[in-house]
């Protein structure tokens, strides 16, 4: 992937919202100053300082706090993990073929995730930053927007992070 003076801005957002949606473990911690500088990249003043305000929360909030959230919100919680597939879970037929459709994409794209699931949402966003625009906007769909719903009704600050990636995944899809 090109460096960060070269990429598109949707790119830098993806990018930062697939970091912050990993796994809070030491490494992800020890990556936050990276994280403030990737911030502080990004061309768009909504963006950056929506991404601003959730680091301040996260080092507020304290690594235990935080991994504790993270683990009840996206764990052990049916409604708001991170498997994209699962949203929609009343049909599995159609679960293994967006999971097929997602491994397919991953394949097309020279990249393979043999060690996870391929709805993964960080995985979808890396994916997403490294497709063309008009790519990028049609990857993570309407899935997100349900997500985002989900967030919300159980008042995740993680909710916003969503907000940004759909206000750059939906300008992406209307350019031409």
């Amino acid at each position: 992937m090109a460096d960060a003076a070269e990429m598109k801005d949707y790119q830098k957002v993806l990018l930062l919202a697939a970091h912050l949606f990993e796994y809070p473990d030491a490494v992800w911690w020890a990556d936050l100053e990276d994280c403030r500088k990737a911030q502080r990249e990004i061309e768009n003043a909504q963006a950056s300082s929506v991404f601003g305000d959730f680091l301040d929360f996260v080092e507020e909030t304290g690594a235990k706090e935080y991994e504790d959230l993270y683990v009840r919100s996206f764990d052990f919680s049916q409604n708001t993990n991170l498997y994209l597939t699962t949203q929609e879970r009343t049909d599995f037929g159609k679960q293994s073929q967006e999971m097929h459709h997602y491994k397919e994409l991953f394949l097309a794209n020279g990249l393979d995730m043999p060690n996870q699931l391929p709805d993964y949402l960080p995985d979808l966003l890396e994916l997403s930053a490294a497709l063309p625009p008009e790519q990028a906007g049609k990857v993570l769909g309407s899935i997100v927007e349900l997500l985002r719903t989900r967030f919300i009704e159980a008042k995740l600050p993680h909710a916003f992070l969503l907000d940004i990636i759909l206000t750059e995944t939906v300008g992406l899809e209307v350019k031409p």
